[in-house]
Parts: C-alpha cells; structure tokens; sequence
C-alpha cells in the first residue's frame, strides 16, 4: 500500500518539473564523462615536466661572499631588496664558511638578528676548495624547505629577478644546469661548464650533489670547472641552457666574455668598483619607482 502511494505521488507530479529533472541528471553525467578533473600537479606535470605558467616556482639564490664585506652586503640587500617576481618566489641568502674572529660574530649576529639572510657552512673559507660543493651538499640537510632552482651567485654580480625569473618559467624542472656556457665564444651549453658568475640547477640535482660520491671525491679545483665535471661524470643535466646574451661579464672587463649593457639583461658580472655598479643600476633605472616626497630633494 505505501509503494502505491509513493507512485500516485510521482505521477501526479508536474510535466514540466520531471522534464527538469530528467535534463538536469543527464546533463550533470555527461559532464563528469566528458571533463574529469584536472590533474594535480604532483601527478601528470611532475613526470612530463610541462611548464605551468600559471603556478610560481621558487629559487633560491645563494651569494657565495667572505664574512668582511659589511658594504656588499649592504649594497645587494638594497638591490635585491626592491626586486619582485609576478612568477617566482625568490630568496636571496648570503653564504659563508665558519666565523674565525670576535667581531664578526658579534656584527654578523646582529646582521641575522636582522634580515636573517646569511648562511654559515661548516668550513674554511675558500674559492676553490670546496665551499661551492659544500654549499650545494648542505641545503637538503639544513634548509626547512625545499626549492624549484637553487642559484649559485658571486657577489660581484648583478641580476635582475624578474629576467631569471622569467628566463626560467620556460625551462624543466629536473635535471637543469643554467648560466653561462665556458668558453665565452661557445653557445652550446652540453660542451663545458657555466661560468661561476652564476649557475643554477633543479633541486633533484642539488639532492643529488648531497648523496653521490662523485662530486664529494672532487672537490679541490676550479668551482666551476668541477661542477661540470661532476655532471659529466654523473651523466646528470640532461636539461641545460646557457642564458647568452642576457648573461656577461661588465663591458671592457674580460675580452669575449664582456659586451655592452643590453635591455634584456639576466645578469652583469665582474662589477668590482662603486663605478661600475654606479653604471649598471643607472642604465636599468633600478630607482624609477622612487616616488616624489616633500623630505628630500634629487
């Protein structure tokens, strides 16, 4: 008697409301059979490696610089400072080996009381013994998270975030080495090595630095050098782009290496005097967003 009922009910429903019905349950599973959801990024994007504009990536640059230049620091943390990325969170971090006077750990603590942007690896000071594989070995270990690209820079450089930034968007994220191919004449990023000026890879290849026994058994040498050599011996950086010409040293400073200050410039390398920085950030008119004020006067 109530499944009678329950009929009498349904049947005596509205034409029009069960024409709606109807339509609106067809319609709802034709959709879900023709557009299912969209994979996560951690499925799909992360074994095709397809670029996603439309998600930021993150790098981590990593200024290799002594404990005493107080002023270069100052001077980069301005420059770096006013830099934003629509594409990339970028960090900038200053790097050196372990404190060996009094001052500097009382001058440097106030510096990471401050900005907290220094870095202090578990080694001798040095260029060319070691600290770049250090540096790159330690990261996994010691940072609270992980990064798309980590950027080896000296502190003689200057780079322009967004350019990288944008430069990068492009490009894998596995398996990449980028900067600028040596020799300077070279455009063919697979033959050597990128200049020490500033190069950068993947996370996978960081990981990868911090666990093979290649890199670690060559250490002793030219960084740069021994950074492609380990690639080569390791058959790792499959991806490779060498940032030419967006990438040089400062114009006059080192022959083939060396051009005139161009628009799309990634980076300026080689910039030693107050001059020379002096040319660098006046030609990009890094202070054009400097807004009117009536408490000083240009």
């Amino acid at each position: 008697m109530k499944q009678k009922k329950n009929v009498i009910q349904f049947a005596v429903l509205p034409p029009l409301l069960i024409s709606f019905l109807f339509f609106s349950y067809f319609f709802s599973n034709l959709q879900l059979k023709s557009f299912p959801p969209s994979p996560s990024n951690d499925s799909i994007y992360a074994f095709n490696q397809t670029p996603f504009a439309h998600t930021k990536f993150s790098i981590l640059i990593g200024i290799l610089t002594r404990p005493e230049k107080y002023d270069r620091r100052h001077l980069l943390r301005l420059v770096y400072g006013i830099q934003r990325s629509p594409v990339a969170d970028i960090d900038v971090k200053f790097v050196f080996c372990n404190l060996t006077k009094q001052e500097q750990r009382v001058f440097i603590a106030l510096e990471i009381l401050r900005f907290n942007d220094i870095i202090i690896l578990n080694c001798t000071e040095n260029m060319n013994n070691g600290k770049t594989y250090t540096y790159f070995s330690s990261l996994p270990h010691i940072l609270p998270k992980r990064y798309t690209y980590v950027m080896k820079a000296d502190d003689d450089v200057f780079i322009r975030l967004n350019q990288l930034s944008l430069s990068l968007n492009p490009l894998p994220r596995i398996d990449l080495y980028y900067g600028f191919v040596i020799p300077c004449s070279s455009k063919n990023p697979y033959v050597d090595y990128m200049s020490g000026m500033g190069f950068l890879f993947s996370w996978d290849l960081v990981e990868w630095i911090g666990k093979s026994g290649i890199p670690a058994n060559e250490t002793q040498g030219p960084e740069d050098k021994l950074v492609g050599k380990w690639l080569k011996i390791g058959n790792k950086a499959k991806n490779r782009f060498s940032d030419k010409p967006a990438m040089y040293d400062y114009p006059g400073t080192n022959g083939r290496c060396s051009h005139e200050l161009i628009p799309e410039t990634v980076a300026v390398h080689r910039l030693k005097r107050w001059d020379q920085w002096f040319h660098v950030l006046e030609f990009f008119n890094v202070t054009k967003q400097l807004n009117n004020s009536k408490f000083f006067h240009l």
